[in-house]
Formats: structure tokens, C-alpha cells, sequence
């Protein structure tokens, strides 16, 4: 079965240089099961725990988010309300919605299947491309010492 994927690329609001922004790119399978708001809900979690997005940032609004993902806005707004209640999140009247100091607790099977999923993704991209799995380890070794 295949999946349906859509991306949407999210600008911080901090500048890193000028004219260049940082992105968080959200990432939905309408295929995998899981419910819309839930992959959202995953994926800014993955963000705030891997250092992509920090306490203070500003989360694009609930309008302009579900029109990047071609989803409903209650569907976001389920999305955020339930960070909300569980304290990652807070919203400013007036202001927007803001990754709080609370980091969120992941279960460890959540972070494998997430990682397991990935990489799967990944290694297929690798064969689609013809890449074999030696030139594939060489590449990643490559990449690793030029990014140390």
C-alpha cells in the first residue's frame, strides 16, 4: 500500500542570517493509522526534543498551518489544545502559540518506532536511487566525518 505524504516547511520566527530561516518540516501519512492531529502532536514533540524547536518559539497559526497541510484547522486546533493541556505549549492572547519550558516525555518504544521509521524511509530512498548497501555505509561514514 502506498502512502500519501504531505510536507509543509515551518519558518522560525528567529533570524538565524539574514534572510535565511530555520524549518520544521511536518510530515503526514494519511496511510499509517495514526490520526492527523496525533502525527502533528508526534512530530512537534520530535522537534522539541531534539533541539530543532526551543522554549519561546512561536508556532505558526492554527489557519496557517492547516492550509500548508491541507488539513482542517480544528485538526490543528485539536493538535495544539492537547499540547496545550499537558503544558508543552501556551498561548498568548493576541500573540500566538509558544513551545513551553515543559519538555515532553516519550515513551522509548515512540522515539525506536519513530527512528525505525525513518531510516527505513531513508535506506529505501537509498535503492530507489540504485545506491548499494557498502556505498551506502561508505556515503554515511563520508557525510559523518564532514559534518564532525
Amino acid at each position: 500500500m502506498n502512502s500519501t505524504i504531505v510536507r509543509a516547511a515551518i519558518a522560525k520566527p528567529q533570524i538565524l542570517h539574514k534572510g535565511q530561516e530555520e524549518t520544521i518540516n511536518f510530515t503526514l501519512d494519511m496511510d499509517n493509522g495514526a490520526p492527523i492531529y496525533r502525527q502533528i502532536i508526534q512530530q512537534i514533540e520530535f522537534a522539541i526534543l531534539s533541539g530543532r524547536m526551543k522554549p519561546g518559539d512561536r508556532l505558526p497559526t492554527i489557519r496557517s498551518l492547516a492550509v500548508d497541510l491541507k488539513t482542517n484547522p480544528n485538526t490543528i486546533a485539536k493538535a495544539y489544545g492537547e499540547m496545550e493541556i499537558r503544558g508543552i505549549l501556551e498561548t498568548q492572547v493576541g500573540s500566538g502559540t509558544y513551545i513551553s519550558d515543559k519538555k515532553p516525555v516519550m515513551e522509548d518504544d515512540s522515539l525506536h518506532r519513530k527512528i525505525m521509521e525513518v531510516l527505513s524511509r531513508f535506506v529505501q530512498d537509498m535503492r530507489d536511487l540504485g545506491v548499494e548497501n557498502r556505498e551506502l555505509i561508505k556515503l554515511i561514514e563520508s557525510y559523518m566525518k564532514e559534518k564532525s
